[in-house]
């Protein structure tokens, strides 16, 4: 039993000192944006609901994403810190006056999942997105592409949706139909079952920053499937305001709601090394933030993602910055501007 005299006296210490009600970006727990930890069935005053996915199976290079989501939470306590969590800021870069004691944050922990079986991981998957997107907003942490696939299910099945665009921000198409190796499901092919799902479609599904090498005969592919192509030499030409714009009116056009996907390998691996299959020439961290920026903003969008986080290969922890930083700059478009 605990001694109650120990217990009035922590209070009282906090009651004096004004400074013990601020919670440093690395003390207590590390949940996403320090949001309150909650179980996925009780999320009925909630905004944005954040589970995790620490399972890196169905990768086809570097292991690691199953580290991801708990160095994204750990990295987005600074934004939690700055704020407070509660009360205003001025984004430097969109002049916005942000007020974060508008959206309401809770964060799930992870989903079960297990590494040595796919189908009953994906299965974890898609049930505890589900259960979250009937209550609030689901922001998944990843976890290899792949995951994106269940994800998307359970979002499309909550909304009793007929139809859900996607938004997929990648140096890869993942429209793989089969690798030799790795079978039909894996982080290659995660893209091409979402289209060929009940709730997709090739002409909803718009993507962002695509480079490297695909298929042969991809350009042809993409024209007679009707998928929604923006390759970085795209969005060096247009730029990436026009290309984002273009892209979510795509995936927006004649369906429920739109799923964004984010692989942090879109990203120059100079700027994010820590990613399973790095490809140079990426994304600045510039327009990844606006790319999130502008789809924050627009209302068909419903659930996130953000996948591929591998941290052991990048030691200076700028990856998972990046990537806390992108979905508080989504939510922060969504909910508290």
């Amino acid at each position: 039993m605990r001694d109650e005299r120990n217990q009035s006296r922590a209070g009282a210490f906090r009651e004096r000192h004004a400074g013990a009600g601020v919670e440093l970006a690395y003390a207590g727990h590390q949940t996403f944006l320090k949001g309150d930890p909650r179980d996925v069935d009780d999320l009925d005053d909630v905004d944005v609901a954040v589970l995790g996915a620490p399972l890196d199976a169905a990768a086809s290079n570097r292991p690691g994403a199953r580290y991801g989501p708990a160095a994204i939470r750990k990295a987005s306590a600074w934004w939690a810190y700055l704020s407070g969590y509660k009360g205003g800021l001025t984004n430097m870069n969109t002049r916005a006056q942000v007020d974060f004691s508008d959206v309401t944050v809770a964060d799930c922990g992870d989903v079960p999942v297990f590494p040595q079986d796919q189908e009953t991981s994906a299965e974890s998957i898609t049930a505890h997105v589900a259960t979250a997107a009937e209550q609030a907003f689901p922001v998944l942490l990843g976890g290899d592409h792949y995951c994106t696939y269940p994800s998307y299910r359970g979002f499309a099945e909550a909304i009793d949706a007929d139809s859900v665009g996607l938004v997929q921000i990648d140096a890869h198409t993942d429209t793989a139909d089969e690798s030799p190796v790795l079978g039909e499901h894996f982080h290659g092919s995660s893209t091409r079952l979402i289209a060929e799902s009940d709730y997709g479609d090739y002409e909803t599904v718009s993507q962002i920053g695509i480079r490297g090498y695909e298929s042969p005969g991809f350009f042809e592919f993409a024209e007679e499937s009707g998928l929604n192509l923006y390759t970085m030499r795209d969005v060096h030409e247009r730029g990436i305001r026009d290309v984002v714009a273009d892209a979510i009116e795509r995936a927006a056009d004649g369906t429920d709601a739109v799923y964004v996907t984010f692989d942090i390998d879109s990203v120059d691996p100079s700027v994010a090394p820590g990613t399973g299959t790095p490809e140079p020439a990426g994304l600045s961290s510039r327009q990844a933030l606006t790319v999130m920026e502008l789809l924050g903003t627009h209302d068909a969008v419903g659930a996130a993602d953000l996948m591929e986080v591998a941290p052991e290969y990048d030691p200076t922890q700028s990856t998972q910055t990046l990537a806390a930083y992108l979905l508080v700059t989504l939510i922060e478009r969504q909910f508290a501007e």
